[in-house]
């Protein structure tokens, strides 16, 4: 669905990523791990738009987009969470949703059906998003662009600073839009185990190249441990 082939991506003259290759599943998700500053951020940036490579290709379902804006990409199905639960503070739950939603065909719909994602954003829904804990803000965020209704779902660390009961519920509802097929998750985490549970294919990043990549699961939880730990 998503693939990012040999991509070099740099700020000014310094490159962060080199040769990066990554492949998202369709309907599957795809975990990135690695320590700060390994480059994890800078690949989701480039695989949205943000960030135009110096080399390489990203192709969304066989379409080369590697010169196309984010807005482009974002009608053509992508949707891109950033780190730090970036919501309009001023604005209400609802209005953060309704304005993603207006002028979309099954916007009410599609609203709907993230609010029944992530139910406490209902009882949240007059206040400012601004007065939210971080977790509900994470939430709002991830909720907000579910109603894009995208093919792929680029999440950065989903779960970074997040209340352990709310990182349990963000966690759930990512493993049942994996499970229930229709989206490509690419997941930038810190959480191994939940980024093992979750991925059909992981990648790790240091210094800013792949040095491991393989099949998700419990079973390469301990791989993935130990290229973690070097």
């Amino acid at each position: 669905m998503l693939e990012i082939d040999t991509v070099h991506v740099g700020y000014h003259r310094s490159l962060v990523l080199h040769g990066v290759s990554v492949e998202v599943p369709r309907n599957g998700v795809a975990a990135v791990l690695g320590h700060n500053g390994a480059g994890k951020s800078t690949l989701l940036r480039a695989a949205v738009g943000l960030l135009g490579p110096q080399s390489g290709t990203v192709r969304l379902d066989g379409e080369d987009i590697t010169r196309r804006t984010p807005h482009e990409r974002v009608a053509r199905g992508m949707a891109y969470v950033p780190q730090g639960q970036q919501v309009f503070p001023h604005l209400t739950t609802a209005e953060n949703l309704q304005l993603v939603a207006d002028g979309r065909r099954r916007g009410r719909e599609a609203v709907a059906e993230a609010l029944d994602l992530f139910p406490a954003l209902r009882t949240l829904s007059g206040r400012r998003a601004g007065l939210l804990s971080g977790g509900q803000r994470q939430q709002l965020a991830i909720a907000r662009a579910l109603v894009t209704e995208p093919q792929v779902l680029l999440l950065d660390e989903p779960t970074e600073g997040i209340q352990p009961s709310v990182v349990t519920e963000i966690e759930q509802t990512i493993l049942s839009l994996a499970a229930r097929g229709g989206l490509s998750v690419l997941l930038v985490e810190q959480h191994v185990g939940f980024a093992m549970r979750a991925a059909q294919r992981y990648y790790v990043l240091e210094a800013g190249r792949v040095t491991s990549s393989g099949e998700g699961g419990r079973d390469a939880e301990r791989s993935v441990r130990e290229a973690l730990s070097v």
